[in-house]
């Protein structure tokens, strides 16, 4: 099964596998899968399969594998492959572990040496922290705010950064909390947006 999800075409066949068998049929396939999801989700061809359990599958299933990314969010959203994974993950784990997974990388260190801010900056992590803004419940998402808004003026020289600014322009504009104004680099806005 292992070589299966790591091989260009085989990885379709897992997929369809695991679409179109019975749970019995399906079981002993996912339990490979769940023995080898760390070295699945940073492989090129592999990452398919365990992204496919994540919107696919059972939440029991779904819950092995973001018990493997936990603790991981930071190295494994560095990574070219991985970081989808994690993004499926943010979009598909209950609403329990994905508030733990935002916690994650919200509560290691503040400054320019934090979790978050390291990800913003990163070519593949920026898109998991879209992700994030995007599907967190209103108290993570405000702690996400609150824990960008003192970057913001560093963020405007990444590239990467730009698009978490972007991400955040548009998601703030939507919910009627002001546009950036909303994130000014000092203390809390007037209309409380964070």
């Amino acid at each position: 099964v292992f070589g299966l999800s790591t091989h260009p075409y085989g990885c379709r066949v897992i997929q369809r596998i695991l679409e179109h068998c019975t749970g019995d049929q399906t079981c002993p396939v996912l339990e490979e899968l769940h023995q080898h999801t760390e070295q699945l989700v940073q492989d090129q061809y592999g990452n398919y399969v365990v992204q496919h359990v994540l919107e696919h599958g059972r939440p029991e299933d779904k819950n092995k594998i973001v018990n493997v990314v936990r603790g991981k969010v930071l190295p494994l959203s560095q990574h070219k492959f991985a970081s989808n994974v994690v993004e499926k993950c943010v979009t598909h784990a209950s609403r329990s572990e994905r508030a733990v997974l935002i916690e994650e990388v919200c509560s290691f260190l503040d400054g320019p040496h934090s979790a978050l801010y390291t990800m913003m900056k990163d070519q593949y992590a920026n898109y998991v922290v879209q992700k994030m803004i995007e599907v967190a419940e209103p108290p993570q998402r405000k702690l996400l705010l609150h824990k960008i808004r003192p970057h913001v003026p560093s963020l405007r020289k990444y590239t990467y950064g730009k698009h978490i600014l972007a991400k955040l322009e548009k998601y703030l504009l939507k919910s009627g909390d002001g546009g950036m104004a909303g994130l000014g680099p000092s203390g809390p806005s007037s209309n409380g947006a964070l």
